[in-house]
């Protein structure tokens, strides 16, 4: 091995210092299905750092389906989409959503991530322009990595920094503007009123990630565009299958020219395997159960409306969130860590996200919700949090009573 590159390598010790404080939060073994509550090292914990929004990675008809699909299809399909891949399921797959979505058609790949950089990449030439928000899932920007384009950023929901960085532009390249629908560790979501009206006056195509979005905003969880009744305004959704739709996998959504030219020309999906035919026949289910019982949705903002305010209550900061992923500031990389630390101990689990992943002043526990969490585990775990802190002394002393 090269001696720089060895170096670099074995001089890494950040995850050796979290270890040795007793504080490494990562990789943490789940011996249960993904629900409410989760069994760690043989015990039960409360289980506040899923994006199975809607409960449904452990439904039956997802089980079922998805063992249907084994016995029909087998467990893989040994090539991409492009050449031998592609399977009935897929099709079904692609017609479903596409229907349940409102676009004319839909692309499938084999994870968010990847449909993020399949969709991206091969949009943008030498000459084209794309921006991004400060605060888009790194899929998004390595996305724009892999493309030829020139990339600039503005300011987190800021229509007027946008505004003035494609004013600045000149030429007759192609704009596009491409952000989260809603932001995966804020909580917010994107103003996609004054990005469409923004991007309408300078010509630009509108790219929207719903990845956090698809289940849980817009009419029957249809996205960020049903959700502002801009659906039209959107020229492509990106989005996943392991967070609402509870499985694997990544879609495109757009018109039919925009599908076609992709499948020719989106190197992760030619030269990747496609996805397996038990991870699209439980997306498929999925899309079939929140058609089919609107009161999950519904349930999953009642328990985000009642632990907003539980939280504020307590007195912890969440800044703007207006989704189910509550982000609880702490502003501190190591008391974060402490935090999610002492948390664990207490049976409930939560994810803490530190810099890089957000700025180091900006560190903090995110806490999302499911549709099958009780208003009593919520209770129970914002009761743990609120003890927590005030043994770290995150906030002033003050009485909780919910």
């Amino acid at each position: 091995m090269n001696r720089n590159l060895q170096q670099k390598i074995r001089g890494y010790d950040a995850p050796d210092q979290l270890k040795s404080a007793n504080l490494y939060p990562y990789f943490r073994t789940i011996e249960s299905e993904q629900d409410t509550e989760v069994i760690i090292d043989g015990k039960t914990v409360l289980m506040f750092g899923s994006n199975s929004y809607l409960g449904l990675t452990n439904h039956p008809k997802l089980k079922e389906a998805s063992a249907r699909a084994i016995q029909q299809y087998g467990t893989g399909c040994a090539g991409s989409r492009f050449l031998n891949g592609t399977l009935r399921i897929h099709i079904e797959l692609e017609e479903a959503l596409a229907d349940y979505l409102n676009k004319e058609a839909v692309l499938l790949y084999s994870t968010g991530f990847q449909a993020n950089l399949g969709a991206i990449a091969p949009l943008a030439g030498r000459n084209d322009y794309i921006f991004i928000d400060e605060l888009v899932h790194a899929s998004i920007i390595d996305g724009t990595r892999l493309s030829f384009g020139k990339v600039i950023k503005y300011r987190h929901n800021d229509m007027q920094s946008l505004e003035q960085q494609l004013r600045r532009v000149e030429g007759d390249g192609s704009k596009i503007i491409i952000m989260d629908g809603i932001f995966s560790m804020e909580g917010d979501i994107a103003n996609l009123p004054g990005i469409s009206k923004l991007a309408e006056e300078y010509d630009a195509t509108v790219i929207v990630d719903d990845a956090h979005a698809i289940g849980v905003i817009g009419r029957q969880g249809r996205g960020t565009g049903d959700h502002f009744g801009l659906h039209h305004k959107v020229d492509m959704m990106v989005g996943t299958f392991s967070k609402s739709l509870a499985s694997l996998g990544g879609f495109v959504a757009a018109d039919k020219d925009m599908i076609n030219y992709l499948k020719h020309h989106s190197r992760a999906l030619i030269f990747s395997a496609s996805m397996t035919p038990a991870s699209a026949a439980s997306a498929l289910a999925a899309i079939e159960i929140i058609r089919e019982e609107p009161e999950r949705i519904e349930k999953l903002w009642q328990n985000t409306h009642y632990a907003m305010a539980q939280l504020r209550n307590a007195g912890f900061e969440i800044g703007k969130t207006e989704s189910p992923i509550l982000p609880i500031y702490i502003r501190d990389d190591m008391k974060t860590f402490q935090f999610s630390k002492m948390m664990a101990d207490d049976g409930v689990f939560v994810n803490p996200v530190v810099s890089p992943a957000v700025r180091s002043n900006d560190s903090l526990i995110r806490f999302s919700l499911m549709a099958t969490h009780t208003f009593e585990q919520i209770d129970r775990a914002v009761e743990i949090m609120f003890r927590n802190a005030q043994i770290l002394e995150l906030h002033e002393s003050i009485s909780y009573q919910h």
